[in-house]
């Protein structure tokens, strides 16, 4: 049963990297790369929600807000500091996780309607603070920030770079480089669900009474899984800040914490590959409703609606449900 599993974890991680290094054949100018580089770090920031919400059972509806402060602490440090990225990066999701910690110690304890109450406050809070100190975060104008600094190599999307041969530039690089960030956040989430901490996680999402009854210390666990989320949102929040250049409140806003949540909803909750198609669908509708003007949005909204109607365990799974089915049926019927 164990080795099934991690084959087919290891199967999911393949074909997710097959199509991550075809896809630049179907991108034809820097706004596809660009869309697509953003999609795959939100992508891995909705990875580490999907540990929280999708395995452990517990929401966030304040998410953004680990987004935002892992973004204006690496812009903050690196611009007006002089730090170089990676060391910005990492004490920024340290710090991050510090603060997850501390705020999810006591909120964790929390179920339904006041968890989600609790979570959305310390991400309003958070974005209250960026918003109003001005003279360090830029306020609502925001500030810019410097390209991403890999132990002296420099990433911009204006750049020019040569890699095993090839002439990329800089739109290209980026996404090549988000495209290897996102491999490496399934890879560590499928190794946390498969270990000790994922099957006790499972059980709290289960039922936390059972799974103290067990022996599972239900607190410590969910503490840990809030902190690995919230730090797998402080990095790509860094990433994203480098990759645009220049950031606002807004990566911190409430609705970017929406967002964020019904990507996993919408793409499965439990599900890796399925949260990573549910970031896909809700980046690329706008782009495709861009056309309906005025009616974008309630079209987006009637989309979303009709999805969860229809397909309540999220899109991945519920197509999966439907090809099984179908193979079932097809061999009952050749026996």
């Amino acid at each position: 049963m164990v080795n099934r599993f991690m084959q087919s974890r290891l199967r999911d991680l393949v074909f997710l990297a097959i199509i991550l290094f075809a896809l630049p054949a179907f991108l034809s100018n820097p706004f596809h790369y660009d869309l697509a580089t953003q999609m795959a770090i939100i992508a891995a920031t909705v990875v580490g929600l999907n540990l929280l919400v999708g395995f452990a059972g517990q929401i966030s509806l304040g998410h953004a807000g680990f987004f935002g402060l892992g973004a204006y602490f690496s812009g903050i440090m690196t611009g007006s500091y002089g730090w170089s990225s990676i060391p910005a990066l990492l004490v920024g999701a340290v710090l991050v996780g510090i603060i997850a910690w501390i705020v999810g110690r006591p909120i964790l304890r929390l179920k339904g309607h006041y968890l989600s109450m609790a979570t959305l406050a310390v991400g309003f809070i958070i974005a209250i603070i960026i918003n109003n100190e001005t003279w360090l975060t830029g306020g609502p104008d925001g500030m810019p920030v410097p390209s991403l600094d890999i132990f002296g190599w420099e990433l911009s999307p204006f750049g020019s770079y040569s890699l095993f041969g090839m002439e990329l530039d800089g739109n290209q690089a980026w996404y090549l480089f988000a495209a290897l960030v996102l491999l490496v956040a399934v890879w560590f989430a499928q190794n946390l669900i498969d270990s000790p901490i994922g099957r006790a996680l499972r059980s709290v999402h289960g039922s936390e009474v059972a799974a103290r009854v067990v022996g599972v210390n239900t607190a410590s666990y969910k503490s840990l899984v809030f902190v690995i989320s919230a730090i797998y949102a402080s990095l790509m929040g860094g990433l994203y800040a480098h990759f645009q250049g220049f950031i606002t409140p807004a990566v911190a806003a409430f609705d970017f914490s929406i967002v964020l949540i019904t990507m996993v909803v919408l793409g499965g909750m439990g599900s890796t590959m399925g949260v990573i198609l549910g970031a896909v669908v809700l980046k690329l509708l706008p782009q495709v409703l861009a056309d309906f003007q005025e009616l974008e949005t309630v079209m987006f909204g009637l989309i979303l609606m009709l999805t969860m109607i229809f397909m309540p365990k999220g899109l991945l799974p519920t197509i999966q449900m439907a090809v099984s089915k179908r193979m079932k049926k097809k061999a009952g019927g050749q026996a």
